[in-house]
């Protein structure tokens, strides 16, 4: 496939309301889309780096410019191209996995649309919809929170996700639990926010029959999750420690992991996503697909992911109206706790243009020659 070039699109959209997590809280995207052009087709894909480099090093100032520099000329150097060179293309730029999995979202996107392919066909989906769960963020208080699940639950969603960090974990968790019963499917999110020496703070999680505690030590302390895991009966997840396919089988043989978060913009792209997902099945660990706020681009991508076999647990593939009021797509929508998997030819999704345009803070075209 012969790409003709890409445009570098910068959008913003605000949230329907603000997004708190241990390492901050945001009111709005700053977001990085690409659009790549062929003599057949155009391919879109998002990338899901924020603002600031506090989920990880990379930043989306920094994605457009690693993209500009150095990774679109070494694929229109590359000539024809298919998705699944990308990245031995892109080998020899070290780390920018964000910025590297929008590419390679695009040009697949772009290549299904020409072949008459849906993601979830390429990909192996194996389901129609994929049921949704919802990330709840750290909340001004326990009665506020307890109204927003409520809410959340009200809709359909069949699982919560508590951002937790230190002074914000057992009496939120506690609250939401005796409220909601103990058949509501109840997992927690600390992003990194706890040290291995808080372990027996966070055994006392156990008492309320979590799903799973989602990294709670940082992303390079893989023996403290290992020794964590030994000290409590909540499964662990790893999320920003799981990079590559190989990093989940390390994190697998060392016991400190028996679930598994699966986040294309984190590994690279939905190609190596796909290996994380054979690596996990193979040591019958589940998986489920996290989110990024992604916009009805990234969000399809990510519920074709979550429809391949090994993905048992709920993910936050929640409805477009959780974040935006407006999606860049056909909004995405629950229906009985699920999510369809889109099937039309690439994504399957219908880009608004017009809203496109309006909330588009930047445009830069790349040729290629």
């Amino acid at each position: 496939m012969k790409i003709t070039g890409v445009e570098l699109r910068r959008i913003g959209l605000p949230l329907v309301a603000p997004f708190e997590t241990s390492f901050g809280a945001q009111t709005h995207r700053d977001i990085l889309l690409l659009r790549v052009v062929t003599a057949d087709s155009e391919g879109w894909g998002e990338c899901v780096a924020m603002s600031e480099p506090v989920y990880s090093p990379e930043y989306v100032d920094g994605a457009a410019d690693v993209l500009r520099r150095f990774l679109l000329p070494a694929v229109a150097a590359a000539g024809p191209i298919t998705a699944p060179l990308i990245a031995e293309v892109l080998a020899p730029y070290h780390g920018h996995p964000m910025a590297k999995a929008a590419l390679e979202a695009a040009v697949l996107d772009a290549q299904l649309k020409a072949a008459g392919v849906s993601f979830g066909d390429y990909l192996g989906a194996v389901k129609p919809s994929v049921p949704a769960g919802v990330s709840v963020g750290i909340m001004p208080s326990v009665d506020v929170l307890l109204e927003a699940v409520g809410g959340y639950l009200s809709e359909g969603y069949v699982r919560i996700k508590l951002k937790i960090k230190p002074g914000w974990d057992l009496e939120p968790v506690r609250a939401v639990r005796e409220r909601f019963g103990d058949d509501l499917i109840l997992q927690v999110d600390a992003n990194t926010a706890y040290e291995v020496g808080d372990a027996r703070h966070l055994a006392q999680l156990d008492a309320f029959n979590l799903a799973l505690i989602e990294q709670p030590l940082p992303e390079d302390d893989l023996r403290g999750h290992a020794e964590l895991a030994r000290m409590m009966s909540t499964p662990i997840c790893l999320d920003e420690s799981i990079t590559s396919a190989r990093s989940a089988a390390d994190a697998i043989a060392m016991g400190a992991t028996s679930v598994v978060n699966v986040k294309p913009g984190r590994v690279g792209g939905y190609l190596e996503a796909r290996r994380v997902h054979d690596v996990c099945a193979a040591n019958g660990v589940p998986v489920w697909c996290g989110g990024m706020l992604e916009t009805g681009i990234g969000r399809a991508a990510n519920v074709a992911l979550a429809a391949l076999p090994g993905f048992t647990l709920p993910g936050d593939t929640s409805a477009s109206n959780r974040y935006y009021a407006r999606d860049v797509t056909t909004p995405f929508v629950l229906e009985g706790g699920h999510v369809t998997v889109p099937t039309g030819p690439g994504l399957g999704v219908d880009i608004d243009r017009d809203w496109l345009d309006e909330i588009t803070t930047g445009v830069e075209w790349v040729a290629f020659s």
